[in-house]
């Protein structure tokens, strides 16, 4: 499964990274066809306090699914977003294999 972090105006840490690569792993006990997750990040408005956008694409085998959230952190709105995918994918291999 390829990875893909893109962060528009700002340079990602190697923490936020590691701790993208290791939530996007966790998909795969959901969905063993993942071929990429896609991640963007972004500061909508440097201004406020929540800011920090996230936007997660799962490109499955015969799927696509996609989530965004605003929060205070980028680590917040990854976990909103992928624990939306994981119910998903979840939702999906069940109604597959029933």
């Amino acid at each position: 499964m390829e990875v893909r972090i893109q962060s528009i105006h700002f340079d990602a840490s190697d923490k936020l990274e590691a701790f993208i690569q290791k939530k996007a792993e966790k998909l795969e006990k959901f969905c063993d066809n993942i071929m990429k997750v896609e991640v963007s990040l972004k500061v909508v408005k440097p201004e406020t306090a929540m800011n920090k956008e996230a936007g997660v694409r799962v490109l499955a085998l015969n799927s696509e699914f996609y989530a965004e959230k605003i929060s205070d952190t980028f680590e917040e709105s990854i976990d909103v977003c992928m624990e939306a995918r994981y119910i998903k994918l979840y939702k999906a291999k069940e109604k597959n294999q029933g």
